[in-house]
């Protein structure tokens, strides 16, 4: 046989930003695919309802753990919690993120440092707990959440934009280091997509005009569609892949600007 499995049963991930948006769909489209899931955020209501979405849409498990993902000791005690209660990790998918679009003349000291807290220090303590278990434990699969922003030049914050370069190039190093160890590192470089991020954008139709017109796509993405890519990512059918950034773009990054 040829084809590899693209399921994953019997694996348990760890998803970070899993309130809501993105990183719920992720967290449901991985139990979905037969994966068991640790769902991270700050905010125990938003984990219950992608617990319940799992639970009452699937056979995979959910596990709900709140923690703010710019503490060590907190994502710490979160994978800490997991692993004890699911009895393994084999993947990790570093969604959480944020941004403030602030002109960069204007962007604070305080507004720098939550959005690299957020976006770029998070996912490194997350993937160094998460690598340091996966070391000991045969490998495994770390994601990571960039964006078209870390790859192309945009006017979406220059402080986002240099957090998802840097996770970009984090990225390739991790891979570099780890794959000795059979651990994967890769990342998914969405466009838009609908969620509570970008809702306020996407409300502006001129707004959302100039980017279809950037767009061979010529639409706006839908969820789903970013959940096949880290799917794949995470599975065996994958396995040979590490280092590299999957743009999920609707063809947006083919053009220059």
């Amino acid at each position: 046989m040829y084809l590899p499995s693209f399921r994953l049963e019997g694996k348990t991930a760890l998803v970070t930003g899993a309130g809501r948006g993105i990183g719920r769909a992720l967290a449901v489209g991985l139990a979905e695919a037969g994966c068991d899931v640790g769902l991270v955020s700050r905010t125990a209501a938003d984990l219950e309802e992608t617990a319940e979405l799992i639970r009452s849409g699937t056979e995979a498990k959910a596990y709900v753990l709140p923690a703010d993902i710019t503490v060590r000791e907190e994502i710490e005690g979160a994978f800490e919690k997991l692993i004890a209660e699911a009895g393994r990790l084999d993947v990790l998918v570093n969604n959480a993120g944020m941004n403030i679009r602030t002109p960069a003349l204007e962007v604070t000291d305080d507004e720098w440092e939550r959005i690299v807290q957020t976006n770029l220090k998070s996912a490194f303590m997350a993937s160094q707990t998460a690598g340091r278990y996966m070391k000991d434990h045969g490998g495994g699969k770390i994601v990571n959440i960039s964006s078209v922003g870390g790859h192309t030049a945009l006017c979406t914050g220059v402080v986002y934009g240099s957090t998802k370069a840097a996770l970009i190039h984090m990225t390739k190093i991790l891979a570099l280091e780890w794959g000795k160890y059979g651990i994967s590192v890769n990342a998914i470089g969405p466009w838009y997509f609908r969620t509570p991020l970008t809702e306020k954008l996407l409300s502006d139709e001129t707004y959302v005009r100039d980017i279809l017109d950037r767009t061979p796509l010529r639409r706006i993405g839908n969820l789903e569609e970013v959940v096949g890519p880290v799917v794949f990512l995470a599975s065996d059918a994958a396995n040979y892949i590490t280092g590299q950034t999957l743009l999920v773009d609707g063809g947006m990054s083919i053009y220059g600007f």
